[in-house]
């Protein structure tokens, strides 16, 4: 039997406000509309030539360029190694065939217990909410993931939260996907009131880079909707380089924290991105700054097509020792590695 779902009158007002007609178009969904969708355009943008080693029209079709405005603003005009650039523009690199580098590197599709479900690890379920990102990091691991068909579509939610309810083991569930803030502030309310009218379900866990690729999606609203319920909330963004945070990253972080999400970070160890100690270093003194604490260090998850960020584990490891001589603990996120049916991420160091 489904939970009743008890009304937020926070919630209802967010709902009743995007519901009327006069409303204007929120800013984010705009920026949106306006992001970069051709490497051609980003490349003119940023004054770099058009003949760097590109990925074929045919990858990018399959695994389109997507850019804010907002995270192209803070990549450096000029530079073809700028590490924000790095991480989204689609290179020629991303066809080379490597063994091990597959479609499923973390065994989600066998972790689905019903479509948009994933219970991987115990005591946590994870709803893949969406397809949709803000921008699309070319080493994400979710690349090929069919979300046609392994999404929370509207028709999918009560079988997701169905489930849940018979697993008196879930006392976290996280959103994820693509992003889940992508979605819209009242399909997010729906889900979250679903969610806290389950006794047993305590944390609300959202994994979402919009705070730092899209920070005009953060508002009070949003974070009443997030923070508003009985559920203990916590926001994992996702920063790999200091260089991601400006003004406007500030103001959404802030925000958030206001409303009581507890904010962490996690960061993916990239080739020519932030694979030495100083930019690892600056971003953990970047991310404290902001009100953020670092939370995994991720090795590479060997997705088809990303090889070319990834780095020897040796040389991670490495790199972690040199943190934790130059940083205070609460400083040095957890290096991990995820493997494929394992019960649990596995800690490095």
């Amino acid at each position: 039997m489904l939970p009743i779902i008890i009304e937020n009158p926070a919630i209802t007002n967010v709902n009743r406000r995007q519901s009327m007609a006069h409303d204007p178009e929120p800013r984010w969904k705009s920026e949106m509309a306006a992001a970069f969708s051709s490497p051609e355009d980003l490349l003119g943008y940023l004054g770099l030539p058009l003949d760097l080693p590109l990925a074929d029209s045919e990858l990018v079709r399959c695994f389109p360029l997507r850019v804010t405005a907002a995270f192209a603003s803070r990549m450096k005009k000029g530079d073809p190694h700028d590490p924000l650039l790095l991480q989204v523009l689609p290179l020629a690199e991303e066809l080379v065939e490597r063994v091990g580098y597959v479609a499923d590197p973390v065994g989600d599709l066998p972790a689905a217990a019903v479509p948009g479900l994933l219970h991987k690890y115990h005591g946590r379920a994870l709803l893949i909410t969406t397809g949709a990102c803000a921008i699309n990091c070319r080493y994400c691991f979710r690349r090929e993931f069919p979300y046609a068909d392994g999404q929370l579509s509207r028709s999918r939610v009560a079988e997701a939260l169905a489930h849940i309810a018979k697993d008196g083991s879930i006392d976290e569930v996280i959103l994820s996907g693509g992003d889940p803030l992508m979605l819209d502030d009242g399909r997010l309310a729906v889900l979250v009131q679903g969610l806290a009218a389950i006794p047993h379900v305590s944390r609300l866990r959202i994994h979402s880079r919009l705070p730092i690729v899209l920070p005009s999606r953060i508002s009070p609203d949003l974070a009443q909707i997030l923070a508003g319920t009985r559920l203990k909330p916590v926001l994992v963004v996702h920063a790999n380089h200091a260089n991601e945070f400006d003004a406007e990253v500030a103001r959404a972080l802030l925000v958030l924290r206001s409303a009581g999400v507890v904010l962490l970070n996690q960061s993916v160890l990239l080739q020519g991105v932030n694979d030495n100690v100083e930019t690892l270093c600056g971003l953990s003194a970047t991310l404290f700054n902001y009100g953020v604490l670092p939370y995994y260090l991720h090795l590479l998850d060997k997705a088809r097509g990303t090889a070319h960020f990834d780095i020897p584990e040796t040389t991670a490891l490495a790199l972690c020792q040199e943190l934790r001589r130059r940083l205070p603990g609460y400083l040095v996120p957890k290096l991990v590695r995820e493997i494929a049916g394992a019960p649990y991420k596995i800690s490095l160091l």
